[in-house]
């Protein structure tokens, strides 16, 4: 692929086609317009290479506190734009044991009482219950059933309003205390959330805790959630846990599930997500295969997703909006081919998707196309080829994926190849989780993997990767061109979008206080230079 760039452009590529990030003052934040940058990687702290502990169920952060029907594990999910908004909760206990009775998703109601006033919740919404089952039928193996699942979507909302309620059933007194919300601003050009916070593969382990503490200090007003929640799938029906599962437990029947873990998790969570929209798409870690060839249950049946009022027939990929950023969430671990209906749905929700009313456009799904760890190493290939082209056409402004446990911020990016209107690709699958920190690059000599063994099973197992390097080979001799910066290290990230052309992406590391920043950059878009929507063509 050939560019073609005018005399500025490229006076100020060659300027800047030799700083890296770290070249800047600490005064000055670069951005996108200072790019490409040379390749960083930040040396890996050792110290940081120690096991990572999932919490007990002994933990008080992960004990169920109510009684009777009182909600517990409660959080908001968006709907498709900001007048809307789901609340989500759980009634009753669960029950794993050898023979389960699923509790009656009829026998509660499921209503919220809200207002903007705190002391007069005058309106009252009501939604829908269900219970959901991880069931296998293998001799010493134990079943479960959830407690009540609630879903209420409020709707007639104000834009950035502050909203109070409480959820639950008056009839039983069974209802929760009474908490907060904020509505996201109208969708516009000129609003935005203040901040947005962005992590994955998250998982429940002493390292998730300092996740989810220096994330709440810096008060976002929404997150994003890309893939991985609870890891209940490195647990045994028994409670007995593993960091590697395959390593572990080589001989069982079927690859089990701990489901308590996503209660713990809920209960965890619950001080965040009671009060900021939690949107999630689902991981490989989610798919928790059960009797009868099910998947997905535990993440269908506990989150609420906009799907219906974005069109989609999946809880499995949806979009909304956000302000004005409208984000598509796509899914990896369904059919993505052009030939199915996921692909059908993106072309749809792209040809109505309007930059005079959300000028910026984000998308995620859970396993990178562009990442240069070993783990996972051009694994989703063949999503890539179905659907980057499609998505590189309506200007994709940034991806941010997980799966890979490390950071990695990429230059602009199009097939490979450094184009000033791909996407910037952010990999965060670095919130704390249970398996080990990805540590080593594809790139380092010996480090390159078979190739024939990336494909993953979960995405079709089909080998996609022919499309290799200049110099013909599967994998870079040294850390590509595209790659602007990668560093192994637990943190989370926020997005803050100041208006319709610049966004501020800040990295946070866990080992640091907040005043500092592992990566920061301005991502800027360029309208004018890349403004011709539906593009399939060589250069910009």
């Amino acid at each position: 692929m050939t560019f073609r760039y005018d005399s500025i452009t490229l006076q100020l590529l060659l300027l800047f086609c030799f700083l890296s990030p770290g070249t800047f003052s600490a005064d000055f934040i670069p951005s996108t317009l200072d790019g490409p940058f040379v390749p960083v990687t930040v040396p890996l702290d050792t110290t940081l290479r120690g096991k990572a502990i999932d919490l007990p169920d002994t933990d008080p952060r992960v004990r169920r506190h109510v009684t009777g029907f009182e909600p517990e594990q409660i959080s908001l999910s968006l709907s498709y734009d900001y007048d809307s908004i789901w609340v989500s909760w759980i009634t009753g206990e669960f029950q794993i044991g050898k023979n389960v009775k699923p509790l009656d998703p009829t026998s509660i109601d499921s209503i919220v009482q809200f207002s903007t006033l705190r002391h007069s919740l005058s309106h009252e919404a009501k939604g829908h219950s269900l219970v959901y089952n991880q069931l296998y039928p293998f001799d010493g193996l134990f079943n479960y059933t959830s407690g009540i699942i609630h879903h209420v979507r409020i709707t007639g909302l104000k834009p950035s309003t502050v909203y109070y309620y409480r959820c639950g059933d008056p009839s039983r007194h069974a209802m929760s205390k009474i908490r907060h919300f904020k509505t996201m601003p109208v969708s516009s050009p000129s609003s935005y959330p203040s901040r947005i916070a962005v992590v994955g593969d998250l998982g429940l382990t002493y390292n998730t805790t300092d996740t989810i503490t220096h994330l709440l200090q810096n008060t976002p007003d929404l997150v994003l959630l890309i893939g991985d929640v609870s890891y209940a799938n490195l647990y045994l029906t028994n409670g007995t846990s593993s960091d590697c599962y395959s390593c572990s437990f080589s001989d069982t029947p079927i690859h089990e599930t701990y489901q308590p873990r996503w209660d713990y998790w809920g209960r965890f969570m619950e001080t965040l997500t009671s009060k900021v929209p939690l949107m999630v798409v689902e991981g490989n870690h989610e798919i928790e295969l059960q009797a009868e060839s099910k998947t997905f249950e535990a993440y269908s049946s506990r989150f609420a997703f906009p799907f219906k009022e974005s069109g989609s027939s999946s809880k499995l990929y949806y979009s909304f909006n956000a302000g004005g950023i409208h984000f598509v969430m796509l899914g990896a671990y369904i059919s993505f081919d052009k030939s199915e209906e996921q692909y059908e749905w993106l072309k749809k929700d792209l040809a109505k998707f309007d930059r005079l009313v959300t000028p910026w456009l984000v998308v995620s799904w859970h396993p990178p196309w562009y990442s240069t760890y070993t783990a996972h190493y051009r694994e989703a290939e063949c999503m890539k080829e179905a659907m980057e082209e499609l998505l590189y056409s309506y200007g994709t402004d940034i991806v941010f994926n997980g799966h890979v446990h490390a950071y990695e911020r990429s230059n602009r990016v199009y097939n490979y190849e450094l184009d000033p209107c791909g996407p910037v690709y952010i990999v965060v699958g670095d919130g704390g989780n249970r398996e080990k920190m990805a540590i080593e690059h594809a790139d380092e000599p010996g480090k390159c993997p078979d190739p024939l063994t990336t494909p993953d099973p979960a995405m079709g197992g089909e080998f996609c990767g022919w499309n290799f390097t200049k110099t013909g080979k599967f994998c870079w001799d040294q850390q590509p061109e595209y790659s602007a910066l990668r560093e192994s290290s637990f943190g989370h990230g926020i997005l803050e979008v100041k208006n319709e052309t610049w966004a501020l992406w800040t990295w946070y590391r866990n080992q640091d206080s907040n005043s500092k920043v592992g990566d920061q950059i301005y991502i800027v878009r360029e309208p004018n230079r890349c403004r011709i929507h539906n593009r399939l063509v060589n250069d910009c």
